[in-house]
C-alpha cells in the first residue's frame, strides 16, 4: 500500500481545521483537489475517515486513530529530510514543545535562549497549552516534549507519558499594594478567600488549585473574572479588582511597574514541581533528547530563581 504524504498532510489539516476548505487553502491545494485525495486516501485504507452531510465532514473512529499515526510518520519524514539534508553540518531538525504558561514565563525564556545558541539550526516550536493539554498532546504525538505541573497531568493519560523533574516553583498571592492584606508577610487560602479573586482560565492547574483549596477552606470561591495571562491578572489586580495567585517569578515580571505586591502562600500545594513529559525517550529524534537533556541541566538554578525577591 503507497500512502502519499501530501495526502496525510492535507487529512491531518482537515481533523485540525474541521473543514475541507480551510485544509485545502492551508495547504496550498484546491477544494476539488483535496475532495478527490481524502476521498483516494479512504480508497486506499479501505476505511471511511469522515460522515459527510449537508453541515459538512465529521471524523469516524479511523480517523482519530490515523491522526495520531499520520503525524508520527510525518515528523518522522521531516526529520529525515531535515538531517539528510543538513548531514554533517552539527545537530538539526525541528522539535514540537508543548509547556504551560508557567514554564513559558518563568523558565523556557533562558533555557531555550541558552540551547538555541549552542544549536542555532535547531528549531524550537513553542505552543502554550494548560498542563492537561500538554500531557494530551505528548500522548496524541502532536508535541514532542512538554512541561506541566507534574501534580496535574492527565489522569488516564500517565500510562502513555513519560515524566521527567523539570523544575520547581512558587504560588504567591498578588494583591493591589494598597491593599488590607498588603503589608502581610504571608497568608493562608482563607485570608484570600475573603476577598474577589481574579482567576486563571477554566482547567488550568492554578484554578484546580483554587478549586480544591476553597473547598478544602470550607469557604466559596469568589471569581470576579477568569483570564488567560498573567499579564492580565496583574493589571486587573492592579486596578483594584481583586487578588490573585501566581507564580513567584512571574509576578516579579510585572511587580516593579505596577502597583502590586507579593504574599508568601502558607500551604503545602504552593509550592509545585513542573516535570517534562515525553512518549518515550528512546523514541525521541535526536535533537528532541538533545533539547530533554539540557532542560533538565538547569535543574540546579531552581534555589536561585525561586528565592523570595524584596518586596
Amino acid at each position: 500500500m503507497k500512502l502519499d504524504p501530501v495526502s496525510l498532510r492535507l487529512f491531518v489539516a482537515v481533523m485540525e481545521t474541521g473543514a475541507i476548505a480551510r485544509a485545502a487553502e492551508r495547504e496550498h491545494i484546491a477544494p476539488s483537489a483535496a475532495s478527490r485525495r481524502l476521498a483516494e486516501l479512504e480508497a486506499r485504507l479501505k476505511v471511511g475517515l469522515f460522515e459527510r452531510s449537508n453541515r459538512g465532514i465529521e471524523p469516524t473512529h479511523a480517523a482519530y486513530a490515523l491522526l495520531h499515526l499520520a503525524r508520527g510518520v510525518l515528523n518522522d519524514l521531516d526529520g529525515i529530510a531535515a538531517q539528510m539534508r543538513d548531514f554533517g553540518a552539527g545537530l538539526r531538525g525541528q522539535v514540537r514543545l508543548a509547556a504551560n504558561i508557567s514554564a513559558i514565563t518563568q523558565f523556557l525564556p533562558d533555557d531555550l535562549a541558552r540551547f538555541l545558541v549552542q544549536h542555532p539550526q535547531v528549531d524550537v516550536r513553542l505552543q502554550e497549552l494548560i498542563s492537561s493539554a500538554v500531557a494530551r498532546a505528548v500522548a496524541e504525538n502532536a508535541a514532542d516534549i512538554g512541561i506541566l505541573s507534574a501534580e496535574h497531568h492527565g489522569g488516564d493519560l500517565a500510562t502513555r507519558l513519560t515524566l521527567l523533574p523539570y523544575r520547581e516553583d512558587e504560588l504567591v498571592l498578588v494583591v493591589p499594594a494598597g491593599h488590607a492584606l498588603a503589608r502581610r508577610r504571608q497568608v493562608r487560602l482563607a485570608d484570600a478567600l475573603a476577598h474577589d479573586l481574579i482567576g486563571m482560565h477554566p482547567g488550568s492547574a492554578i484554578h484546580q488549585l483554587l478549586q480544591r483549596g476553597a473547598a478544602d477552606a470550607g469557604q466559596p470561591l469568589r471569581l470576579r473574572m477568569q483570564v488567560t495571562g498573567y499579564d492580565a491578572l496583574c493589571l486587573m489586580v492592579a486596578a483594584g479588582l481583586g487578588v490573585g495567585v501566581m507564580p513567584r517569578v512571574s509576578a516579579a515580571l510585572y511587580r516593579q511597574q505596577l502597583a502590586i505586591r507579593t504574599i508568601a502562600l502558607d500551604e503545602p500545594w504552593a509550592r509545585r514541581r513542573l516535570a517534562l513529559c515525553v512518549r518515550s525517550i528512546a523514541a525521541l529524534p535526536p535533537v528532541a533528547r538533545e533539547l530533554v537533556e539540557h532542560l533538565q541541566g538547569g535543574q540546579g538554578q531552581n534555589s536561585e530563581q525561586n528565592q523570595p525577591p524584596a518586596q
